[in-house]
């Protein structure tokens, strides 16, 4: 049976799994991983899939992962990967999905955090990208007289915007930042790993990545 993004999108289970698992987070203190996350990661991983050459329905796996990718912060955040692909395993060989597609999805679902990640195919490479660029000052929440080095790092983030150039086999990621609020040398020691293992999806997916910050290319 042909799964779609839409049939994902309007699973009443996959719905409540995503809004319990960032209510788990927000008690914890972390940025926001709602809707506004995996709609922006889904919608992301399927816009680096058609870039690069990707066919329709690879394409369309890239949205479903992008979607499911953080529901299993509903058990915890450790390991929230390997948890969340195993719900996904579960949801989309409970509604039908085949044996290979569903692979695909559980794989990039299991490789994206950074701690265990690894670009393994081009649908885990869309969704690392998709997911680690994701930073954003409106995914901070709390308290800025509250805030530690990482909220500091994101509310600092006035515009962020992924640019794809299949010309020059490139991806970038371009940030403005408010140096009053943290430094780019902050921003550069929290997300470091993130935008090594950005590097390495990137060239998964054929292309290199850079990162550039107030007009600065730092890698």
């Amino acid at each position: 049976m042909k799964i779609t993004p839409e049939m994902i999108r309007q699973n009443e289970d996959i719905s409540v799994y995503i809004a319990c698992a960032d209510e788990s987070l927000k008690a914890m203190g972390y940025t926001e991983h709602s809707f506004a996350h995996v709609i922006k990661v889904a919608e992301e991983a399927k816009r680096l899939l058609t870039a690069f050459g990707a066919d329709e329905r690879t394409q369309e796996l890239g949205w479903i992962a992008g979607y499911m990718h953080d529901i299993g912060n509903v058990v915890n955040r450790v390991d929230h990967a390997q948890s969340g692909a195993m719900m996904t395993f579960r949801i989309l060989d409970k509604i039908g999905m085949s044996p290979k597609e569903t692979a695909i999805v559980v794989t990039a679902i299991g490789n994206h955090d950074e701690s265990t990640a690894y670009p393994v195919n081009e649908v885990a490479a869309a969704l690392i990208l998709a997911d680690k660029t994701d930073v954003r000052r409106s995914r901070v929440r709390g308290d800025i007289n509250d805030f530690d080095i990482h909220d500091r790092v994101n509310y600092a983030v006035t515009t962020s915007r992924l640019e794809i150039n299949k010309e020059e086999n490139r991806i970038t990621l371009h940030l403005t930042i408010d140096d009053q609020i943290s430094s780019v040398a902050d921003y550069f020691e929290i997300f470091l790993g993130r935008m090594q293992l950005s590097r390495k999806a990137a060239k998964k997916l054929g292309a290199d990545f850079s990162l550039i910050i107030n007009g600065q290319t730092l890698m």
